[in-house]
């Protein structure tokens, strides 16, 4: 069994988390990594606490408490407006702080936010479609059904 922990950016605290949910559910976005029939359980969910990100730093201790084998990074980070400067510190400080792998992202990344930020020299300049591969593999129709 697969145990997931997600953090969300603080601007969106109050989320749900309905999209990264059902991602899960579909096996779509960055959880696409997990075949269909695998046992996956969310053991935490937290916000990184507003920048500079103050949870990362203690959140993934309470995380790996609970059996969490995975770290996702949710794609709210990756395309919020701005999307998070410190993403990449996340993921390393998790990955050498708490030796849990940090996947990049969760749900697809919505098509109409897609359709403005590959207009913004911000994504070509922070290299973001690179960090957020699976996400962009998505094909329009799921990214339009997350919209």
């Amino acid at each position: 069994m697969t145990r997931i922990s997600i953090i969300i950016c603080a601007r969106y605290k109050d989320c749900g988390g309905g999209k990264c949910f059902r991602a899960l559910k579909e096996r779509v976005g960055a959880f696409s990594i997990y075949p269909a029939g695998e046992l996956v359980e969310i053991v935490g969910y937290s916000s990184c606490g507003g920048c500079p990100g103050g949870n990362v730093e203690y959140v993934p201790a309470e995380f790996k408490k609970n059996g969490a084998s995975v770290v996702h990074l949710a794609t709210g980070l990756v395309v919020g407006y701005p999307p998070c400067p410190h993403i990449r510190r996340f993921k390393a400080y998790i990955e050498a702080a708490y030796d849990l792998p940090v996947v990049v992202g969760t749900h697809p990344i919505p098509q109409k936010y897609m359709d403005i930020h590959e207009k913004l020299p911000f994504w070509q300049e922070s290299n973001m479609a690179a960090l957020a591969k699976t996400l962009l593999a998505e094909p329009v129709e799921i990214k339009m059904a997350y919209n």
